[in-house]
């Protein structure tokens, strides 16, 4: 009994995120390959955390798909595919520029043929528009080969980028998006997905959102109560948690996270269920 009570008493003091269950982290940065992983692996370790599955990209900072170089693209898909299938729990998530035409096609349906589920496009750092047709045509057929298509929604860019993005998703509907940063600091936008479910034949309810970054921002600020109320009204079951490594660690997401007034459910969702439920076959 003594022990028990000691035990529990001890676990009071750790940091939250210390207790949490293991972790889908759907948004990782590996800019130099396997040691990347490892850094960010061991990083995960030494924070005494775990981490049931991880969605890894090559791009990112100074490591852009750009325009004009479908091949080197490619490559870097190959190196990604081949780093995942060495690494248990590890989703590769490929990458194409959508102004690269045919060839964009093309390589979407080459790394779908691989086994590949996700596929990530950067309007701000690979300078491309999403409302220019080719965006459209890209994520449609990503849609038919079963891609899931991640887009960066921070809104960074003059003007913002959600309005463009929701109207993309709703020309799509047959495309499931995960909209990373779910909007950063104009997040209050996508409360219009509780109204947009509301209006008959208008939204495929196939928007997802990653709270990368944007958690870490929230958590304990003026703003987190609207932060969950956004949550809440895109659906908790529509929220998947991510750290957008390296710029964030998963302890400094984790610990964010913890401090924010969800349930216990709700967070359980959020930490992993969704992500599972969203790449499932």
């Amino acid at each position: 009994m003594k022990i028990a009570t000691c035990l529990a008493a001890a676990l009071l003091f750790l940091p939250a995120a210390a207790t949490a269950q293991p972790v889908f982290d759907t948004h990782v940065h590996l800019w130099d390959g396997e040691k990347s992983l490892g850094e960010y692996q061991a990083q995960v370790k030494a924070a005494g955390l775990s981490t049931s599955g991880l969605g890894v990209m090559w791009f990112g900072g100074p490591n852009q798909a750009r325009e004009g170089n479908p091949a080197d693209i490619a490559a870097r898909n190959d190196a990604l595919i081949a780093l995942a299938a060495k690494h248990k729990g590890v989703v590769p998530i490929a990458t194409v520029h959508p102004y690269d035409g045919q060839a964009a096609l093309d390589e979407l349906a080459r790394v779908a043929g691989r086994g590949v589920r996700m596929l990530k496009i950067h309007p701000h750092t690979q300078r491309f528009d999403p409302a220019d047709p080719r965006v459209l045509t890209l994520v449609k057929r990503a849609g038919e080969l079963g891609l899931i298509v991640v887009m960066d929604n921070a809104n960074i860019v003059p003007g913002g980028d959600s309005e463009k993005l929701f109207n993309l998703a709703l020309a799509a509907p047959k495309t499931k998006f995960v909209f990373a940063h779910m909007g950063g600091l104009n997040f209050r936008f996508w409360n219009i997905l509780k109204m947009a479910r509301t209006a008959e034949g208008l939204f495929g309810d196939n928007i997802y959102f990653d709270i990368s970054a944007m958690v870490t921002l929230a958590a304990d600020a003026p703003i987190e109560e609207e932060f969950i109320w956004t949550m809440r009204n895109v659906g908790i079951d529509h929220v998947l948690l991510a750290s957008d490594y390296p710029q964030f660690s998963l302890k400094q997401t984790l610990e964010a996270f913890e401090r924010l007034d969800l349930t216990a459910e709700e967070k359980a969702k959020i930490r992993s269920s969704n992500a599972r439920a969203l790449l499932a076959p």
